[in-house]
């Protein structure tokens, strides 16, 4: 279950950022302005990339970590995966944790990309919260079949925004992972994590 549900976020959030079709007005410098932004990005580079197009996995992950992952804040993301442990993990520790989450998701997110379709995305009104530093992006895949909920937590990081956890179907990445990379610690210890990590990675490179 948790396996198709990250693959189906990821599909999800490709999707999204490979789409032109986010519909709303936003103001420069707002978060649904970064979503619009990156997503035009990335829709050019899928229609002028023969290479791309044709499903060569190294540019797609260049694309990916030029485009998308520096909107990415992978140490909050990391740290709230990792949970508790976070904080008993070394410096070291915690490079390591978060280089291999990296590589995990730009490779599994690299992957979604290459099915991008005709889809459309919806862009929904962003309701204020009592934070103003922190938003909720809400949008909507719509293709064939139902729409997909997806849902975007985003940081103010100085001027700019980040994203740093998302929502499909209601359930968020970050808890996820959470919940499988606890039981991973529990087996294994922190090192024993990022072992597995860095197995699952070698073998998605060893396939590309």
């Amino acid at each position: 279950m948790f396996s198709r549900r990250i693959a189906l976020f990821f599909s999800a959030a490709a999707l999204m950022l490979a789409s032109g079709a986010a519909s709303a007005q936003t103001a420069p410098g707002a978060p649904e302005a970064l979503i619009k932004q990156v997503s035009t990005e990335v829709l050019d580079s899928l229609k002028s990339d023969k290479s791309i197009k044709q499903g060569d996995v190294q540019k797609i992950i260049a694309l990916v970590d030029a485009k998308v992952m520096p909107h990415v804040n992978f140490k909050r993301m990391t740290a709230s995966a990792v949970g508790r442990y976070w904080r008993q993990a070394t410096p070291e520790q915690q490079k390591r944790l978060q280089d291999e989450f990296k590589i995990l998701l730009v490779r599994t997110y690299s992957g979604a990309l290459a099915q991008v379709k005709d889809q459309t995305v919806q862009l929904k009104p962003t309701r204020p919260g009592t934070d103003p530093n922190e938003v909720v992006v809400k949008t909507e895949i719509r293709g064939q079949g139902d729409p997909i909920q997806l849902d975007y937590r985003l940081e103010k990081s100085g001027e700019d925004w980040k994203i740093y956890d998302v929502n499909v179907l209601g359930v968020w990445l970050v808890e996820n992972y959470r919940n499988t990379f606890a039981q991973e610690i529990g087996a294994g210890g922190i090192d024993g994590l990022i072992a597995k990590m860095a197995e699952r990675n070698k073998a998605a490179a060893a396939r590309s």
